[in-house]
């Protein structure tokens, strides 16, 4: 008994002084660009956590989502850190595929919206990859806003440009022909390519606008089908009569593209004050990417 209670003091002892044992498991080790990642946490003996996710991204959340936006693999780091001040580290690698439609986030300072680009309107979504690879459209502005109907942006003349300056009129020097096709209406969230009135209906090289919109009816949609001589798809029709949207441009604009992601944001830069001219009091910047 007496050699025991040394040996029960020591134990005792070692397990006050031992450092936190960090751990957490994924429900797999590899997901899609865009997806939502849950970590579960089973950590012992701390109190505090510092997650590093390998993309630049930190979290001190117990157990945090996480989204990646690139493909890749990233090492995802767990320290955990006891009541004492000791601290402990995990590694594990996540592999991260490229999603299989073609995506883009658009980030602003009033949040970030993640959208669609079409497949069948292949010559704009091409054109619009490939300005977005050039960061064509990092830190541009969306310099025309009207509340119930779209917020517009995409004008090279906008970077940096001053509080009095006319914007509106710049682009990369060339146009997109025409992609108009039934299936992709003016509802809330479309992106679409504005353009000049021309008789072809070509589309600007650069600028787009996002629907924000309006309640839109029954009889405004038969009537449109009779005006422009199309009829709605049964989804595209749901879509407007629940979300709103602006259909007296359809048939005349390409739509390539939908946010699917981040109504509110559009919500939020529609409500923004502005001055004569639709542009914004406070410069609505945008920095677009690829999600692949």
């Amino acid at each position: 008994m007496r050699h025991l209670l040394p040996l029960l003091l020591l134990a005792v002892l070692f397990s006050q002084c031992a450092a936190p044992k960090p751990g957490f498991t994924l429900a797999q080790r590899s997901v899609v660009a865009a997806d939502t990642i849950t970590f579960n946490n089973t950590s012992e003996k701390a109190i505090s956590y510092t997650w590093e996710f390998g993309d630049g991204e930190t979290s001190t959340e117990a157990e945090p989502s996480h989204r990646y936006f690139q493909s890749g693999d990233y090492n995802v780091v767990l320290t955990a850190t006891d009541a004492k001040g000791k601290s402990k580290s995990t590694t594990q690698i996540i592999n991260v595929t490229p999603p299989k439609e073609c995506l883009v986030r658009i980030e602003t300072p009033m949040g970030n919206m993640l959208a669609r680009l079409s497949d069948i309107t292949p010559q704009h979504q091409d054109n619009f990859v490939k300005l977005v690879e050039q960061n064509f459209y990092d830190d541009l502005l969306f310099h025309r806003v009207m509340s119930g109907f779209m917020i517009q942006g995409g004008d090279p003349n906008s970077r940096d440009a001053t509080p009095d300056t006319r914007l509106g009129f710049g682009g990369p020097g060339y146009q997109v022909p025409a992609e108009i096709v039934e299936s992709l209406a003016h509802v809330k969230g479309a992106l679409a390519a504005a353009r000049t009135p021309n008789p072809e209906k070509a589309s600007s090289g650069s600028q787009f606008y996002i629907v924000h919109g309006r309640e839109v009816t029954e009889s405004e949609l038969n009537k449109q089908e009779a005006t422009k001589g199309v009829r709605y798809p049964s989804d595209i029709r749901k879509t407007y009569l629940e979300k709103g949207g602006f259909p007296v441009l359809d048939q005349d604009y390409t739509v390539f593209g939908q946010v699917i992601e981040g109504l509110d944001v559009i919500d939020k830069i529609a409500a923004t004050e502005t001055k004569p001219g639709d542009r914004p009091v406070e410069d609505v910047w945008m920095k677009i990417t690829l999600v692949r």
